[in-house]
């Protein structure tokens, strides 16, 4: 399965993510990462979409549910 990184303090989304099978680490908003597979952060700007050289996923304005759906999704292409 997948390795994603979920941003603190999102541990609902992480378990939920590790429910489906994926290997998930909690990470800190300002650190670089690199070698994932894709990442849910609080919220994507300007200035935090280029920090990462995989996929991001905002939780801003979405549920637990509708993050997770997202990630299957992406992942599956």
């Amino acid at each position: 399965m997948a390795k994603i990184a979920v941003e603190k303090p999102f541990d609902d989304v992480k378990k939920a993510l590790e429910e489906k099978g994926h290997t998930v680490t909690m990470c800190e908003s300002d650190e670089k990462l690199s070698g994932y597979d894709l990442g849910v952060v609080r919220a994507l700007s300007d200035v935090n979409v280029d920090q990462y050289d995989f996929p991001v996923i905002s939780i801003e304005g979405n549920s637990v549910d509708d993050i997770v759906a997202d990630a299957e999704k992406r992942l599956a292409r």
